[in-house]
């Protein structure tokens, strides 16, 4: 058995849904950010632990709570609240821990967008590295998201899970993304003038993530970001194929897209002064 997580802020359309598709553990701790609306109160309606902890990012929160909140089991499942577990990624969850050969687990989601799976424009299969055992895994920060610090091998799982982004509405979803671009920016900003790009991973990676990733240190790269991510995704990756939820998500992607290149110049320009300032006084 392994238990699971489930990471919350201001949740409570999907809460209950989460939960009972996790059920199938007998150990769930619901780590929410101190959400402002009624899902602690709707989590502690089930057989569940709830804690709360202040948000600080995705990756410190991750690690907050792998290392002070203890499980039942030495291998645990992590969920976002719009996120499923089913029946048959549970079961292969159940056969993979009984291997030591890797310390996690990368599971492929599928996005539910307008009431249907976008398979095409959304990158499918698309890792996250989800399943872990204890101790061996940990998580840094990465723009507005996260990426996995793993101390040993790691597979991938067949099963995929379902993830019903935009499942609260258009608005909730812009609001979230305009927060998560100016972390974007940051990144974009720090990666230009420190980063490079992994030309090695980008064309021989030896998995989808490694690849990806090198992808997406190239793309911050590229002039016209916002046109050239929806033409990607429309016509390279097939979007035109998912029907009016794919050109749908893929205008969002690149309003996206967007709001990170406005937010990078935004950031520049802030920069300016402070150099011109210092320049001033050194001809003074």
């Amino acid at each position: 058995m392994f238990s699971i997580y489930i990471l919350t802020y201001n949740e409570e359309r999907d809460i209950e849904a989460c939960i009972n598709s996790a059920r199938l553990s007998d150990d769930i701790i619901v780590v929410d950010s101190c959400s402002s609306d009624r899902t602690v109160e709707f989590a502690q309606r089930y057989p569940v632990r709830v804690v709360s902890h202040p948000f600080e990012s995705h990756g410190r929160q991750r690690t907050w709570m792998l290392e002070n909140l203890p499980t039942k089991y030495e291998w645990a499942y992590i969920l976002e609240a719009d996120e499923r577990m089913t029946p048959a990624l549970f079961a292969e969850c159940l056969e993979a821990i009984k291997d030591n050969q890797y310390v996690g687990y990368y599971v492929a989601e599928r996005v539910m967008f307008m009431n249907r799976w976008i398979r095409h424009c959304t990158q499918y299969p698309r890792y996250q590295l989800r399943l872990l055992r204890k101790g061996q895994v940990w998580f840094t920060d990465y723009g507005h998201t996260e990426r996995e610090v793993c101390h040993g091998s790691t597979g991938f799982l067949q099963e995929t899970y379902p993830h019903y982004t935009c499942s609260k509405g258009f608005s909730r979803w812009i609001e979230k993304h305009n927060r998560y671009s100016t972390d974007e920016a940051r990144e974009t900003l720090r990666q230009l003038e420190q980063g490079t790009v992994n030309w090695g991973a980008l064309l021989l990676g030896r998995s989808e993530v490694e690849r990806r990733h090198a992808l997406k240190d190239l793309s911050l790269r590229l002039p016209f970001r916002p046109l050239l991510r929806f033409l990607y995704m429309y016509i390279f990756l097939g979007g035109f194929l998912d029907g009016r939820a794919g050109f749908t998500w893929c205008t969002l992607q690149a309003f996206y897209e967007y709001l990170i290149t406005l937010k990078v110049w935004e950031l520049k320009d802030e920069q300016l002064p402070t150099i011109e300032g210092t320049d001033s006084q050194l001809s003074f």
